[in-house]
């Protein structure tokens, strides 16, 4: 098998493959971030082309968003019961048939089933949950970081596809648009299937940081044990607050970021007469300084208290979308909130994944992040619904982006409820 041949080549250099499971990991989530950002191009289009009301298209983006948040606990079960890359390969086959099948639709239900139903499955298995798996499984030292990298990918691809994937429409038109999503994604199918590993013992190696080699967890192999582990993580950890701060937190940063912003902003944009591929190169230019922000975040992780960096991170946030709402849309107004948005566009992860490992255990993180991140994708469709709802009653985004920011505002007082033991400023961790 090519991994086993490549793992003992690296081996021999000093090298671990755990960078080449995570760069694939990586590659993987910023082809099906794009797929997921290509809804931000389509919503114009489709109003053009098939007369559709723009909180009907937004109402089946927001169903998306919520499977793309509810699959996430049990996305991390199916892959402790199937394996990684059994789970990713079919999420993936998912995207492609939907995305695919897109090309032929002529009425909103089917805009609902195949955007809103296949897709929210396919990418729900794939997102952030996929991410802190990996990191946690291959990774002992430097995990925040790979964490950080894996969350950058994931956002990063949603906002950087956006202007080749506004050309093309502006161009050719939407389904040319996808059809570049479908040849990322088998692309990112091939790799998988190639290169992608379960554990580091498949490999005959410890994981990164550690010198024994693991075995692997036995599990049960009954499904519907695998179908009740998420549920009852869930009844276990629902009675301690700090689940339900990292909860409120984490809807918060999904209201904020892909339900507004990576689904609305070209149309926000449009408002003030911006044409579409130019908004789509404000959005890449966020994706290029979100990149930056979340890996440095990732390292900040390691490093200091994690509920302080949460506490500027949403601050700053919300700051800077309130700041948006009462600008007037110029260049210069616009490069701003870009680079201050930028940074702080999904640097909420690293110290979410963090916080979540230190107040539930390293066995329960990924399930655990998992509801968490349910919390995310929920705040994204509230966003994807309700912002669309605005514009289509009161034709403005404003309020929207104003109720984002202030919610923002008070994750960021909200976090400083979490409490940890030794910690009680911004200081240096023992490594």
């Amino acid at each position: 098998m090519l991994s086993t041949s490549l793992a003992g080549w690296m081996a021999r250099r000093n090298l671990h493959y755990g960078w080449v499971v995570a760069a694939t990991t990586f590659l993987t989530m910023l082809a099906t971030a794009g797929a997921m950002g290509s809804a931000g191009v389509m919503i114009q289009p489709l109003h053009q082309e098939f007369g559709w009301d723009i909180a009907d298209i937004s109402t089946a983006m927001a169903v998306r968003l919520v499977l793309f948040g509810l699959l996430g606990p049990f996305a991390a079960a199916f892959m402790n019961h199937f394996g990684i890359r059994q789970v990713v390969t079919t999420a993936l086959g998912l995207i492609l048939f939907g995305i695919a099948a897109s090309f032929f639709m002529t009425e909103v239900w089917q805009l609902l089933l195949l955007w809103g139903v296949v897709i929210g499955i396919g990418t729900g298995m794939t997102a952030l949950v996929l991410g802190a798996t990996v990191a946690s499984r291959w990774f002992s030292k430097r995990r925040g970081l790979v964490v950080g990298l894996m969350t950058a990918s994931n956002a990063t691809g949603q906002l950087v596809f956006l202007p080749v994937l506004a050309a093309l429409t502006e161009a050719y038109g939407w389904r040319m648009a996808l059809a570049l999503a479908v040849s990322v994604i088998a692309l990112a199918m091939v790799l998988v299937l190639l290169l992608m590993r379960d554990h580091p013992a498949d490999v005959g190696l410890p994981a990164y940081g550690e010198t024994a080699i693991a075995t692997p967890p036995k599990q049960d192999h009954k499904l519907l044990a695998t179908l009740v582990s998420p549920l009852a993580t869930l009844k276990s950890v629902s009675g301690n607050p700090a689940f339900w701060v990292l909860f409120g937190t984490f809807f918060v940063c999904g209201l904020s970021t892909n339900g507004l912003i990576q689904t609305h902003w070209i149309s926000i944009c449009g408002d003030f007469g911006m044409a579409a591929v130019t908004a789509a190169g404000t959005l890449a230019v966020i994706g290029i300084f979100d990149f930056v922000g979340t890996i440095f975040a990732g390292w900040l992780s390691d490093r200091y208290d994690n509920r302080f960096l949460l506490f500027w991170f949403y601050g700053l946030r919300g700051l800077s979308l309130i700041y948006l709402s009462l600008s007037g849309f110029s260049f210069v107004e616009l490069s701003i909130f870009a680079v201050f948005y930028g940074l702080d566009w999904v640097a909420t992860v690293p110290p979410t994944v963090k916080l979540a490992a230190e107040n539930f255990g390293r066995e329960k993180a990924g399930l655990v992040f998992g509801w968490v991140f349910t919390g995310h994708q929920l705040g994204a469709a509230t966003a994807a619904f309700g912002a669309g709802y605005f514009r289509s009653d009161f034709d403005t985004y404003m309020p929207a982006l104003q109720i984002a920011g202030v919610m923002c505002v008070l994750a960021a007082v909200s976090v400083l409820l979490l409490g940890r033991p030794g910690s009680v400023k911004l200081t240096p961790q023992a490594a």
